[in-house]
């Protein structure tokens, strides 16, 4: 693995269902909030990479559930990259409770695109350049 980061959640009321377990479609969130969290520990900005034209739409979104989690847990999300991204990069997660039980496994898929061509563009070399030196 080239880089990890691990970022700290706790789950809010409002993200559980009836059952008092965090709703399916809260986990995208997560995993957003621990990729700008990765970013930023390298030191860039996800919001001034859009402001020099450059957007990162997911392409693909993977997630496997292992165990619940539940309304005031305090939840670690696992971010690693494994390769130097080119026109995609590709992220990997891991989401534990406070009690280190692994929760779930997620992947996604983000593709770099021009926000003025609205077309693919390869990773700025900004970014690569920080991978490569971290």
């Amino acid at each position: 693995m080239l880089i990890n980061s691990e970022t700290k959640l706790k789950v809010r009321y409002s993200e559980t269902d009836q059952m008092g377990i965090v709703h399916h479609g809260n986990y995208a969130q997560y995993l957003e909030l621990a990729r700008i969290d990765w970013l930023s520990r390298l030191g860039i900005s996800y919001r001034s990479m859009e402001e020099n034209g450059i957007m990162l739409p997911v392409f693909t979104l993977d997630l496997k559930f292992k165990k619940s989690a539940f309304f005031d847990d305090e939840l670690t999300v696992k971010t690693s990259l494994k390769k130097i991204p080119t026109v995609r990069i590709v992220f990997d997660y891991e989401i534990f409770n406070q009690h280190q039980e692994l929760l779930t496994i997620a992947s996604t898929t983000l593709v770099f695109v021009d926000s003025n061509t609205r077309k693919p563009i390869l990773c700025p070399s900004y970014l690569t350049e920080k991978i490569k030196n971290h």
